[in-house]
């Protein structure tokens, strides 16, 4: 059976089968289930890609940070707490904030050994007088009261060592457990 129609485009009579119709329909159809397929396969390759991007820009960042320590270590001759915080005069206090910085959240006791291990010798009352400088300065955060205590490096301090390392901020690192390396 033939059909005489016409189109939009112009007024020419055009002619089409009802066969064609139907073939037309399936063609269309299977035109468009092979672009989902395509679709969906360049989806699953693009997946590793867009993985691999991210790992790049982790590591631009890691080799961005491994500079910035190298290029403190060439101006200070060390990457020390002291970098941070400029105003540690005396040897003891420095120690009792490297001690902090490698370990934080310790008692005076754990304090004090830590400081005579470096040193050869040290004293829980000048350590304790200096933790109490320091947290005065608000350089030591102190946790607990009495004979409870617990001391570790105030989160300002913290954060700006980060930022002279060029580390990512605290809030966007995941947050450990105190005491945990």
């Amino acid at each position: 059976m033939t059909r005489v129609g016409r189109t939009a485009s112009n007024s020419a009579p055009s002619i089409r089968t009802a066969m064609g119709d139907e073939d037309l329909r399936k063609e269309m159809q299977e035109l468009r289930e092979q672009m989902e397929t395509l679709s969906a396969a360049f989806d699953r390759i693009a997946k590793p890609y867009g993985q691999l991007f991210e790992y790049i820009d982790r590591f631009q960042g890691i080799a961005k940070s491994y500079f910035r320590v190298l290029d403190v270590y060439q101006k200070f001759g060390a990457v020390s707490p002291e970098i941070v915080v400029p105003g540690l005069r005396d040897p003891i206090s420095k120690e009792v904030v490297r001690s902090l910085f490698e370990k934080g959240d310790r008692n005076i006791s754990q304090i004090t050994e830590a400081v005579k291990a470096r040193r050869g010798t040290a004293s829980r009352r000048i350590v304790r007088e200096k933790l109490e400088s320091l947290e005065a300065k608000g350089v030591v955060f102190v946790e607990g009261t009495g004979k409870v205590r617990r001391f570790s490096i105030a989160p300002s301090v913290v954060e700006k060592w980060s930022q002279v390392l060029g580390l990512a901020k605290s809030e966007e690192q995941p947050m450990e457990k105190r005491g945990e390396p």
